[in-house]
Order: structure tokens, then C-alpha cells, then sequence
């Protein structure tokens, strides 16, 4: 479980609060200080600048592939280095698994 982040009391807000200085803290917001809001002691929302919530967005599309064909594209091209006193440096560049066929009683 992921412990909460500490909050300052420049971008904390209890509700009640928030709602009495919400241009406070829509100002805030704008300067760049993400607002945490808190409803009865939990963290409820945070106000975010309109530029900020865009930017996140921006960022999270950019990192989701759309489909399959677009994740097998996102997938590193770069072989992953293998080091092997037997192998060459070809093989080297092509990594592959030492696999011995188990045997099986088929009587």
C-alpha cells in the first residue's frame, strides 16, 4: 500500500476551507501549486492549473499504445547483451537459451 504524500499547508485544504477561499485556491492552482483538497481527514482532489491538466494528458496519451500493433512497435529493438565464455560475439548479439529436452515415459 502506497503511503500518502506529506502535504504542506500552502496546498492543503480542509473542504469547508477550500470552499470559503476557493478563488485562493484556484490562484494557487494557476501559479503552478497543484491543491490538495481533503474531505473529512482523507485526501479527496487535488485542483490542478488547466496547462498542468492538459500537460498531463499530453503525457499519458504519448506513453499508451493505442493497439497491438502500436505496443509490439514500442518494444525496444536493441538486443539485450548475453556473456558467455562459449559463445562468440555474434552469438552475442542473438541471445539464446540453453534448453535440454526432458525425457518422458510414454510406457
Amino acid at each position: 500500500m502506497q503511503t500518502p504524500p506529506t502535504l504542506s499547508p500552502a496546498n492543503a485544504w480542509r473542504l469547508q476551507d477550500a470552499k470559503a477561499q476557493f478563488s485562493e485556491l484556484v490562484d494557487n492552482a494557476m501559479r503552478g501549486v497543484p491543491q490538495h483538497v481533503t474531505r473529512r481527514g482523507k485526501q479527496a482532489v487535488v485542483v490542478l492549473s488547466e496547462a498542468d491538466f492538459e500537460a498531463l494528458q499530453r503525457n499519458a496519451a504519448a506513453k499508451q499504445p493505442r493497439g497491438l500493433i502500436e505496443h509490439l512497435l514500442a518494444i525496444p529493438k536493441t538486443p539485450v547483451p548475453y556473456q558467455s565464455k562459449e559463445r562468440t560475439v555474434a552469438d552475442a548479439e542473438f541471445p539464446r537459451l540453453d534448453l535440454q529436452p526432458r525425457e518422458i515415459d510414454f510406457s
